[in-house]
């Protein structure tokens, strides 16, 4: 049985939700040891959250690109997670579920979040047929992610590597070392304007 396209797929409990996100050590490590952010972590700039960790692997090669080479999980609020969902935006236009670009635009620019459905990732980091989901925080939505949202957050670099040589290795047991990520239940309602 296929994926559907459009739907959010991550390690959850039945109050968190867990986010990844990769930075440079000086930012990564004080936030992992203090399980929050640092002072020099940039409230005022978008920061985009993804609860797909083979998304991230692609995004920061496997905790080897510059200025990306700490992983990090951030265990955050199911409420806050959500709160993210029903306050964004399309991240583009999309016919038939916007009025028209005018209209997208005044949304895109009063939303604290936004959403892109890119191509979900195998552990070669080829791209699937289904759609991962990232979610941009700024303003408001940056802010709570910060200070209110998280529960916990851990540095997962080593495992990112591990897994990482598992695959350059040609090791089958790669995929069972992935976090456990499943359908997240969430309402087509929190949805339907996310989903273009």
């Amino acid at each position: 049985m296929s994926e559907p396209k459009h739907q959010i797929r991550a390690l959850h409990t039945a109050t968190t939700v867990t986010v990844y996100q990769a930075y440079a050590p000086e930012i990564g490590l004080p936030a992992a040891l203090d399980g929050r952010f640092p002072a020099t972590w940039q409230r005022d700039r978008m920061t985009w959250i993804k609860p797909s960790f083979l998304w991230m692997m692609y995004r920061c090669g496997w905790a080897a690109k510059e200025g990306q080479e700490t992983v990090l999980a951030i265990e955050i609020t199911r409420e806050g997670f959500e709160w993210a969902l029903a306050n964004a935006c399309l991240a583009h236009y999309a016919h038939g579920l916007h009025p028209d670009r005018a209209t997208w635009k005044r949304q895109l620019k009063r939303a604290p979040a936004r959403v892109q459905w890119d191509p979900e990732r195998d552990v070669h980091l080829q791209p699937l047929a289904h759609r991962s989901l990232q979610l941009g925080l700024a303003g408001e939505a940056a802010e709570r992610y910060a200070e209110e949202w998280i529960v916990s957050i851990s540095d997962v670099t080593a495992l990112a590597r591990t897994i990482h040589a598992h695959v350059r290795g040609g090791a089958l047991d790669a995929q069972q070392l992935l976090p456990a990520e499943r359908p997240y239940p969430v309402s087509d309602t929190l949805l339907a304007h996310l989903r273009g």
